[in-house]
């Protein structure tokens, strides 16, 4: 069975998985209570947190499991804080040393980008590969408060990246749409509530896109364009409208990630397409990619809620997915943290 560590943000999480039948359980702490009161993550506070929580946690997942079980160990060491991903890596070393097991060191966003193929692999896990190799090629969306990037998946597992933002990720974009309309964080969600109740088309925000026939995203004009908006409005129609306000951006965001994924997937020919990170939670992105999807003719598969976000379940299964991929760090007690990690070597 593998063990895996997650710490490369504001969430300590530890999961263990078994090859042969799936997640035998996850463990996390959520620090958004803690962050909130700054408006985002503190990495001081952050790591802090994380040497408070991760010995619990540890305890609490290897209750769950005979001893002598786990062997390997999966680590996130990048991309995120380096004071965070010290955390965890420190942990996985120690216990690496302590049981004789090797050590692995995981891609946080190739984590993400394989997250999607997780429930697939627990509806029948003796079928696995045949059902991930009928699926392939893959395009994948990864759309979080850090990353916004597409990428395709082949036959030998191989991650190439295909485009990413220029600027601020879709998340991130999110978050500073809200903070510009005073509400809280995280402020995606928040966004997303209030959407559902307004009117998408009662302002005009431009679609968040580079070159029209690129597949590059950009969301700094967007923000921009909200920021003038709101200048022009007095505080009691900014808070009479919030909530067509918030649909309006949030439409410009998602428009822009479905017309991209669309653009790729009609010249890719893929078989199936993944939605993963934080913001594929947001119901309305879902219902949207769920219809171009269709129309294109192509498997829509998601990550499960539980593992959109940082949480170790996605870093075990990537530890196992990309055994034979190279896609894994096998360095051992020599694993480094990698804060600017990136996706793949194009």
């Amino acid at each position: 069975m593998i063990l895996a560590l997650e710490s490369s943000c504001d969430e300590t999480a530890v999961a263990i998985f078994n090859p042969a039948h799936g997640l035998v359980g996850e463990w996390v702490h959520s620090q958004i209570a803690l962050h909130e009161a700054y408006g985002g993550v503190v990495p001081d506070l952050a790591s802090r947190e994380h040497l408070s929580h991760i010995g619990p946690l540890l305890q609490q997942a290897l209750a769950s499991v005979p001893a002598g079980t786990i062997s390997k160990i999966a680590v996130t060491n990048g991309p995120g804080l380096a004071a965070c991903l010290a955390m965890g890596l420190s942990a996985a070393k120690s216990l690496g040393l302590a049981w004789h097991v090797p050590v692995t060191g995981v891609n946080h966003l190739r984590a993400h980008a394989f997250s999607p193929f997780i429930t697939l692999h627990a509806a029948n896990p003796t079928t696995f590969d045949a059902e991930f190799t009928r699926l392939l090629p893959h395009l994948g969306l990864l759309v979080s408060g850090g990353n916004t990037a597409l990428f395709s998946l082949d036959v030998p597992r191989r991650i190439r990246p295909l485009a990413s933002t220029l600027d601020d990720a879709a998340g991130e974009a999110l978050d500073k749409g809200a903070k510009l309309l005073g509400l809280g964080y995280p402020g995606g969600p928040q966004v997303e509530q209030l959407a559902a109740t307004g009117n998408a088309a009662a302002f005009a925000f431009p679609k968040a896109v580079a070159r029209r026939a690129s597949l590059e995203f950009s969301f700094s004009g967007l923000k921009t364009s909200l920021r003038y908006q709101l200048e022009k409005m007095a505080p009691a129609e900014i808070e009479r409208r919030r909530a067509d306000l918030c649909a309006s951006y949030q439409c410009a965001v998602f428009e822009a990630l479905v017309r991209k994924s669309k653009l790729a997937l009609e010249g890719g020919g893929y078989r199936s397409f993944g939605l993963s990170g934080g913001v594929a939670n947001n119901m309305t992105l879902q219902g949207e990619l769920t219809i171009m999807t269709k129309a294109q003719g192509v498997t829509f598969l998601r990550a499960q809620p539980q593992h959109t976000g940082d949480n170790a379940g996605m870093i075990a299964f990537a530890a196992w997915a990309e055994r034979e991929t190279g896609g894994v760090n096998e360095a051992g007690l020599a694993l480094e943290i990698a804060p600017s990690l990136p996706l793949a070597v194009t």
